[in-house]
């Protein structure tokens, strides 16, 4: 029996943290020995807003490769790639532009959205406009059949099975095959700050090769209940970062309910709340960051993995490439 096909990847803007831990990178792992796994980098992506400093998206391009084999991604499972190196996905993005309407891209409630959020306003670079037609390329070369999104990304998905349906009727073929979003069972986790959205920008997050140290000061600054003020006062666990955090990562789930209960009637302080925390996430991240620190002495062998990766995507993305040529008529000789 044939294993379906998973495409999940990241854009190489900055180290991992410990959202894409729990959001996608522990899944991967699993996924990786049921599965046929193609985790991309996506440099490309990265730089529709990154298009004046590639420089940043080169310099996370092995970052991002060694929080992968730090987690457990293990080479030999997963294919790991990087986009740019795979020309057949702009030439299907050619194609699948002829597929679209502008109005049907200014309508992706998505593209709207990070649109507002980075300010693109009147100076909108068409390639950012025109990513989830990338994407579209990306997800139909590999023939994924699943593809790993936040909720925010459903609209994306729902625009690369447009594509597929429309492309398959018009060349009246069955060549191209649509996808399906998997959704993540844990939800985003907020920054250390509270603030929903957690990055390197906002200064809120914890990422997977921080020091012992600076988890410490990060878990020790972490935002938690405004209004308990003492430690004899009742505390409020919903919404509390540093309780959320516990919920996502600490494995004692009876002795969490405890330390909730406790919290909530008052007389548990802050800072004890704070130190389950720490050894927890140091539980979990010392051996990935020692994982890390090994990878990270060998870069022969990451160029190695990402080359060896590469080619073999490419054999995939060269042949559903010719297929879709096959498919238009285009392959005249």
């Amino acid at each position: 029996m044939n294993k379906k096909t998973i495409l999940t990847g990241d854009r190489p803007t900055g180290r991992l943290h410990l959202g894409h831990f729990v959001g996608s990178l522990k899944k991967r792992v699993e996924a990786q020995n049921d599965f046929n796994q193609f985790i991309m980098i996506a440099d490309v992506q990265a730089l529709t807003d990154n298009f004046a400093n590639p420089q940043k998206v080169r310099d996370n391009i092995n970052e991002v490769t060694l929080d992968y084999l730090s987690v457990g991604i293990d080479p030999q499972k997963s294919t790991i790639l990087v986009q740019s190196m795979l020309p057949e996905l702009f030439e299907l993005t050619t194609y699948y532009l002829n597929l679209v309407t502008l109005a049907r891209l200014q309508r992706n409630p998505t593209v709207k959205t990070e649109i507002a959020q980075k300010g693109f306003d009147k100076s909108l670079p068409v390639g950012f406009l025109v990513y989830p037609v990338s994407q579209a390329a990306d997800i139909t070369a590999f023939k994924a059949d699943l593809v790993p999104v936040g909720e925010d990304q459903l609209p994306m998905i729902e625009q690369t099975n447009e594509i597929v349906r429309r492309f398959n009727h018009i060349y009246q073929t069955e060549t191209l095959k649509e996808c399906e979003a998997v959704l993540s069972d844990v939800r985003r986790l907020s920054g250390t700050d509270g603030n929903a959205k957690m990055g390197k920008s906002l200064n809120n997050a914890i990422y997977l090769s921080d020091s012992e140290e600076e988890v410490k000061r990060k878990v020790m600054g972490m935002m938690t209940d405004p209004a308990h003020l003492r430690v004899e006062d009742p505390g409020k666990v919903e919404g509390n970062p540093v309780f959320e955090y516990l919920e996502a990562f600490d494995n004692d789930k009876t002795g969490l309910e405890e330390l909730k209960n406790h919290y909530r009637k008052g007389g548990l302080g802050d800072v004890e709340v704070k130190k389950r925390l720490i050894k927890v996430l140091e539980d979990l991240l010392s051996p990935i960051r020692e994982r890390r620190q090994e990878f990270a002495q060998k870069p022969d062998f990451l160029r190695e993995v990402l080359l060896e990766g590469t080619r073999k995507a490419r054999l995939v993305t060269q042949k559903t490439l010719d297929e879709v040529r096959e498919a238009m008529k285009l392959n005249y000789f």
